[in-house]
């Protein structure tokens, strides 16, 4: 199969440049969570989708022409960046457009068809045998997806998950007190994906998010010259609320620093993001000691995701985000102390058991705290919020090929930080505090919710 590696000689010497390339593009995750995550809070989560897809077809075809390794370095850095960013927008649209009920079922549901695409992926590099070509196959599906987001037109029916009026009753629930302008007036455009409604209207931009929810209402089967009181009177205090032409009033991330409970959420899911995307590295290392091949890890780490997907998507509601995202922290934790303190001195297969099992727990761990951070931050910085959370555990996955680069060496350095990190932050879940798991999202910051 032809691959950078065949085609610039990174072999011997020059093998540290292959890990090398894998940091680039983890380290570019978490620039474009950061930057394109604060984009979501000013310009929407479509916009930024839209443009994150874009980047993304661009610097993939361009990835598929570069000439040298450095120039594929370069691209490499911020196709992970564009890449990102497209992810953080849709976790977030897609979060802020379910109900409550569905929250959950959507969000696990997501990350499956992220992990078959994963299982999906080497199969693909075997057929195609060109790195050149299947990168240009990546930048054409990214391109293709333009092609969903960007329709506009009557004739397409957005499916959603309320009953008829309900996207209206859902909205004022926590929409109250907002300004609004001529909302019910000449609905706009569906489109298959329009933008988060929540967002319009934490943001003061009652008339659009007005217009976006009284279509979601028609699709769901609500007749406007034929809807019931409560349905009425829900559309005219909407209407009523339309006071003057307010401006569009966006917060910065920076005004989290004056809402202790909502920044000590963000500090602690940052930190436990980081842990379960570095602490996987040593599990995955015991799994395929010395010069590991390369499938083993990539499908082992993969269908655990899966697995931890499937275990959340069963438990999160039942028991609750925090005991589980507790529980997580301490399996793999308690995992890697024993691993680090005994393996040699276990049998085999005991060994792989507990790395299976810790490697289990850190990918649940990752999910659930995303998730978590997406339901915590309120909806004028949820962008951002949730783009420190995913940009720690891009910096956290960036730790395993930066000791690479070096020889392998320092692994074991590595593996105490992670553990010591996941021991004390153990106490730091317990002062979580978060939106019940079938409670609405919180739009506003503390300090401007009355």
């Amino acid at each position: 199969m032809h691959s950078p590696v065949t085609q610039w000689d990174l072999v011997c010497e020059d093998s540290w440049k292959v890990p090398l390339e894998q940091t680039c593009h983890f380290l570019g995750g978490l620039l474009g969570c950061v930057l394109l995550g604060a984009g979501c809070d000013r310009f929407g989560r479509r916009a930024v989708f839209v443009v994150s897809l874009v980047l993304a077809t661009v610097l993939g075809a361009s990835e598929a022409l570069a000439a040298s390794f450095q120039t594929l370095l370069a691209l490499r850095f911020l196709h992970g960046g564009t890449l990102a960013g497209a992810f953080l927008a849709l976790y977030v649209a897609r979060l802020e457009l379910c109900d409550p009920p569905h929250r959950l079922a959507f969000s696990m549901g997501a990350g499956l068809f992220s992990v078959v695409g994963t299982l999906l992926l080497p199969g693909l590099a075997m057929l195609v045998q060109d790195w050149r070509l299947l990168q240009g196959l990546n930048a054409l599906v990214t391109g293709f997806l333009l092609l969903f987001w960007g329709v506009t037109g009557s004739h397409i029916h957005v499916p959603t998950p309320f009953g008829p009026g309900r996207a209206l009753a859902l909205l004022l629930h926590h929409g109250r007190g907002e300004q609004a302008t001529g909302l019910l007036d000449n609905p706009a455009g569906s489109q298959l994906f329009p933008e988060s409604p929540g967002w319009l209207l934490a943001t003061g931009q009652v008339t659009q998010a007005g217009r976006i929810l009284w279509h979601f209402a028609e699709a769901s089967g609500l007749d406007p010259d034929d809807s019931s009181s409560e349905e009425n009177s829900l559309a005219t205090e909407l209407a009523a609320l339309s006071a003057g032409n307010p401006q569009p009033q966006y917060h910065s991330i920076l005004g989290l620093l004056h809402t202790r409970v909502t920044w000590r959420n963000g500090l602690i899911l940052g930190s436990s993001s980081l842990i379960g995307g570095g602490i996987r590295a040593g599990f995955l290392r015991r799994l395929a000691p010395g010069e590991p091949a390369f499938y083993l890890p990539y499908f082992l780490e993969a269908g655990l995701e899966a697995a931890a997907t499937v275990l959340l998507f069963l438990t999160a509601d039942r028991c609750g985000r925090r005991p589980l995202l507790l529980l997580g922290t301490m399996a793999a934790g308690l995992v890697s102390l024993l691993l680090l303190a005994g393996a040699q001195y276990l049998p085999g297969w005991t060994a792989l058991s507990l790395s299976v099992l810790g490697l289990l727990a850190s990918q649940a761990v990752s999910v659930l705290s995303v998730l978590f951070a997406a339901e915590a931050f309120p909806t004028v910085i949820r962008g951002a919020g949730l783009g420190l959370v995913l940009g720690a555990g891009f910096l956290g996955r960036a730790a395993a090929p930066l000791t690479d680069i070096r020889g392998r060496h320092g692994f074991f350095l590595q593996d105490v930080v992670f553990t010591s990190l996941a021991i004390l932050i153990l106490l730091c879940v317990l002062l979580l505090r978060g939106c019940p798991p079938q409670g609405h999202l919180p739009l506003l910051l503390p300090s401007h919710s009355g």
